[in-house]
């Protein structure tokens, strides 16, 4: 199991820390990291988009001219899409663009994404903030101490109970705070360095117990067949 080296937010060092190897040390998917991040980029779209087509468009209910005779192309509306303020073909309409992602494919997403940043140095684990009141300038010093500032785009991931550090960080440029709970594929990605709380930090999911296999059912007694009952009724017989 890989470590990491814990520091204070001060930048000095408070011991050492384990990173789980299902979640930090895995061979990257890149195909599922990309199937993924075009889901997660294609629901945040609005699908708002919407233009009017020659039925939705006011006017152009009587034909321009006749359609032979004047020597011009033949038109039957001037709503039409070839004519100025005309319908427009084929264009956006409002849609869900979302897609539907198994939660497998997720979740390797993100194994994924940590463990390429912790191949290349770029997880930082910190012991604890400990921010009394929300201060955004305690917040750039941090960002300074633990060698950050000149360091591009910092993921801090957070306790979700920790709302005055998330609120000391989250004005500050290149800082994007998360709680644990939403750490996903494309934030890490997008980012350079993912620094983590100490109490944030993943571990993987402890594996589900198995079910106990149902007992097999004893096997109903065969009856006896006609030709079995008539010997045993002429034995009696006999005796009597």
């Amino acid at each position: 199991m890989a470590s990491v080296d814990v520091k204070t937010a001060a930048g000095k060092s408070a011991g050492k820390a384990d990173l789980d190897d299902t979640i930090f040390g895995i061979e990257p998917n890149i195909p599922v990291m990309h199937q993924v991040v075009t889901a997660q980029l294609a629901a945040r779209r609005a699908g708002t988009h919407s233009t009017k087509t020659r039925a939705e468009r006011s006017g152009g209910g009587a034909k321009p001219w006749r359609q032979k005779g004047t020597g011009r192309a033949r038109q039957g509306s001037i709503r039409s899409p070839q004519w100025r303020g005309g319908g427009i073909a084929h264009g956006p309409k409002p849609r869900d663009y979302s897609q539907k992602t198994p939660k497998k494919m997720i979740k390797l997403a993100l194994r994924s994404a940590l463990s390429d940043r912790a191949a290349d140095g770029k997880v930082v684990v910190v012991d604890t903030f400990n921010f009394d009141a929300p201060k955004t300038s305690a917040a750039v010093k941090a960002i300074a101490d633990l060698g950050l500032a000149n360091e591009g785009r910092v993921l801090l991931v957070l306790d979700g109970n920790d709302e005055n550090t998330a609120l000391s960080f989250r004005n500050i440029k290149n800082v994007h705070v998360l709680p644990s709970g939403e750490l996903n594929a494309y934030d890490v990605l997008v980012s350079d360095t993912v620094v983590f709380a100490q109490s944030a930090l993943p571990v993987a999911d402890a594996p589900k117990p198995k079910k106990a296999a149902k007992p097999a059912a004893a096997p109903a007694p065969a009856e006896a067949s006609a030709d079995e009952e008539a010997p045993a009724a002429a034995a009696s017989d006999e005796e009597e």
